[in-house]
């Protein structure tokens, strides 16, 4: 099979065209008629000499992503389920503003880490992405969508920085002036708290937003609902958070999910303050999605407010998500799960 030239960073496209003798600026011509002007075949690249396309479409493909399921929310948030050509699935979803919308990626097919509010890994790993399939979703929902794409999320299906090349590479793609020109600022990697990479990750030099999922406040919650922390324990975790802030001069965002009778009473509060003083974070409470399979429930709407309400007294910034696309199972995992047991 013919590799998928989105596969190839702009620096490797020029180093291919210069084997092949042609100027490097014909690699941004060609970034340019597939990220900006969604090219799905090299005959159509007008500005390039025939003899180039001809030989581009002889050595590489331009394919892009099945659609297995589409859904849309009362809210405007499109859901959609892709199938991969070795019949794997994945989901991506377009979460639209005024103004703009961002696009929740995945960057695995299926997850590792198993935390038990979120159906990603609920029917096991399949595989990483490659770049190429990480930039296709982000095509798909920038061609879909009728507002700019301008933000991203690696919020998907699976663990961004269990596949951090793949990732990273097609971060540097997305923030590229001749792909989609999306600021770094605007892109935001997710972790469950893989320590190692976020030490890797501050060296990068890259100006992106780092969240990370905390979801409790000691270890035996945290062990309960997310088994990495018997891996990376919470302490461990939040000094290679401060680190990481102190080498970039970053904010981290922790995420939060609130579920009745697990997490979310004052006493949770009191403590997740606690290990966040003096860090330069902020906590994204988030009232879980309800989901059957492990019966987890979100709180009452006043146990969320006492709970933002004790964070903020204690002088953490606190943010609290509006959910989006419960109608149409948008919560990671949920559509592919439901779609592969059916």
């Amino acid at each position: 099979m013919k590799e998928n030239i989105k596969q190839l960073s702009l620096e490797e496209l020029t180093g291919v065209l210069a084997s092949w003798k042609e100027p490097a600026f014909r690699a941004g011509q060609i970034f340019s008629w597939i990220y900006q002007k969604g090219a799905d075949d090299f005959a159509g690249m007008s500005n390039l000499p025939q003899p180039l396309r001809r030989r581009l479409g002889e050595n590489f493909c331009l394919s892009g992503l099945e659609l297995a399921s589409f859904r849309e929310s009362l809210d405007g948030t499109k859901k959609f389920l892709f199938k991969l050509p070795d019949g794997k699935f994945i989901e991506a979803v377009n979460i639209p503003a005024q103004n703009r919308a961002t696009g929740c990626i995945s960057s695995q097919a299926g997850c590792k880490f198993a935390c038990a509010f979120c159906a990603s890994g609920a029917l096991g790993f399949k595989r990483n992405l490659s770049s190429a399939e990480i930039l296709d979703q982000v095509l798909y929902l920038k061609n879909d969508s009728s507002q700019a794409l301008t933000h991203i999320v690696f919020m998907g299906t699976g663990e961004p920085l269990d596949n951090y090349d793949n990732v990273l590479k097609a971060v540097r793609i997305m923030n590229s002036d001749w792909a989609f020109n999306i600021g770094a600022r605007r892109i935001t990697i997710s972790t469950c708290g893989l320590v190692p990479a976020i030490a890797r990750l501050a060296e990068e030099g890259l100006q992106i937003e780092l969240s990370v999922s905390l979801h409790a406040a000691d270890d035996k919650v945290r062990d309960a609902l997310m088994p990495v922390n018997k891996r990376y324990p919470i302490k461990e975790l939040i000094d290679s958070c401060r680190k990481y802030i102190n080498r970039t001069n970053r904010q981290v965002t922790f995420e939060y999910i609130l579920a009745r009778g697990v997490n979310s009473d004052l006493p949770n509060a009191g403590k997740l303050s606690k290990i966040l003083a003096g860090l330069n974070c902020k906590v994204n409470l988030i009232p879980i999605n309800p989901q059957k399979e492990e019966g987890l429930q979100p709180p009452s709407k006043r146990d969320i407010l006492f709970f933002r309400d004790a964070l903020v007294k204690s002088g953490v910034a606190v943010t609290l998500r509006r959910p989006r696309g419960q109608d149409i199972e948008a919560a990671c995992g949920q559509l592919r799960l439901r779609y592969e047991k059916d």
